[in-house]
């Protein structure tokens, strides 16, 4: 996965957002506000990606590539590098995964219209 794929699917879903918050090195993708991914505009080595606890430390034991969020709360997030011997499809699914755990999170009225 490069960049332009990266953003051509986070982009693809409904109610995503493109963003710089915390300055122009960190590209963050929001739904309604609420962050699912980012990553370093300029290096992609690696994706944040929100995920269940216990899913996140069953990925961490299973992928060489996936470690503890980095600069996240280490619970909640996974860092993934996209370096790594990593399938894109998986890569794709977990930040659909991401995007669909954040959703779940909304308010009812923000989930609305966000069906994918």
């Amino acid at each position: 996965m490069n960049i332009e794929q990266f953003r051509e699917y986070c982009l693809s879903l409904p109610g995503v957002t493109e963003e710089f918050p915390f300055g122009e090195q960190t590209l963050v993708y929001k739904v309604k506000g609420k962050m699912f991914t980012l990553t370093h505009v300029d290096s992609f080595d690696t994706i944040n990606l929100k995920c269940d606890p216990e899913i996140a430390i069953e990925l961490r034991e299973r992928y060489e590539g996936v470690t503890p969020g980095y600069h996240m709360n280490k619970k909640h997030w996974n860092t993934v590098d996209v370096h790594s011997n990593i399938p894109n499809r998986l890569l794709y699914e977990w930040i659909k995964d991401s995007y669909d755990l954040v959703v779940k999170s909304l308010p009812k009225k923000d989930r609305e219209g966000l069906s994918s």
